[in-house]
């Protein structure tokens, strides 16, 4: 079955609510690895990311509630599942992601773009969470490569125009470099807070997917590069990061080390993340931005 624009297009979400508490917020820090941060000598900071006393929740963690789950597996959705990779990923922050709460979030496909035949097609689901007295908190959007798709656009339907591309990062050395190790049961962690995919537990599910073990989550990656932005950039204060926006190039390995490569232009960052070990880049053509403290803005 093929895609449908117009059914996509129109594709009903119901709108989802998702509670979540304290010890949530500090167990999806530990997911991605603030833990360790916060055991090291100079990790104060970290430390109110895991921690009940001044406890903050880490930004990237808007990204995971409300989720709308596998949909695009429907049937009389004409995606075929099994050849969709998450291909970018942005956040946009209206205001602090509270460390405990009831949020609502209601999504809607934004797009749905034809690459081409033998290409694939595109597919921008944007989804708005609003706390409990209807504020806006965030707006996340996903976009999910469909490599089985493409063409559909021959048959006569419509495609949407293909958003701009995400900028490559300055050809030059990097301003700051934070490198944050992941653990070995990294994904076991952060699954308990998301996507429970056995891909990121079982290594049969790995093998047969094409890997020699288990990955981590693409936006547990995603969650570590956010937290090396608040470290580096935002002295541990989550509240400054604005908006984080990136291309998953490679999946990472649990127990790698990831090194989040930043160029600062005042309040605009551009970021990549390399797999240390194997040199590879994980995260590309990231963006971010922050709000300048008084001390930066003046100096």
């Amino acid at each position: 079955m093929a895609i449908d624009y117009h059914k996509l297009k129109n594709w009903r979400f119901p709108p989802l609510q998702h509670a979540y508490d304290e010890k949530d917020s500090m167990l999806y820090a530990l997911g991605i690895g603030v833990g360790a941060a916060a055991a090291s000598d100079d990790g104060a900071g970290a430390l109110h990311f895991v921690y009940e006393r001044d406890l903050q929740a880490m930004p990237s963690m808007a990204v995971i509630l409300c989720h709308p789950g596998l949909w695009m597996g429907a049937p009389e959705a004409g995606v075929d599942l099994l050849k969709v990779v998450h291909g970018e990923q942005r956040l946009r922050l209206h205001r602090p992601l509270p460390v405990a709460g009831i949020v609502t979030g209601v999504s809607r496909v934004k797009a749905v773009i034809d690459k081409g035949r033998d290409k694939g097609a595109l597919l921008i689901v944007e989804r708005e969470l609003r706390d409990a007295a209807g504020e806006l908190l965030a707006t996340v959007e996903q976009t999910s490569f469909c490599r089985g798709d493409g063409g559909f656009a021959e048959q006569g339907q419509p495609s949407d125009d293909t958003p701009p591309a995400m900028p490559p990062v300055p050809q030059r050395e990097p301003d700051l470099v934070c490198e944050l190790p992941t653990r070995a049961e990294a994904a076991l962690v952060y699954r308990l807070s998301a996507d429970r995919n056995p891909l990121h537990a079982d290594p049969e599910t790995a093998r047969r997917a094409g890997f020699p073990s288990p990955i981590l989550h693409g936006l547990a990656t995603y969650g570590v590069a956010c937290h090396a932005l608040v470290r580096s950039c935002c002295d541990y204060d989550a509240s400054r990061l604005r908006a984080l926006a990136t291309r998953f190039s490679a999946p990472v390995y649990p127990g790698e080390t990831i090194r989040t490569e930043i160029w600062r232009d005042g309040e605009h960052i551009q970021f990549q993340a390399r797999a240390i070990e194997r040199n590879v880049v994980v995260l590309a053509n990231g963006a971010a931005e922050i709000t300048v403290n008084a001390a930066q803005a003046s100096a």
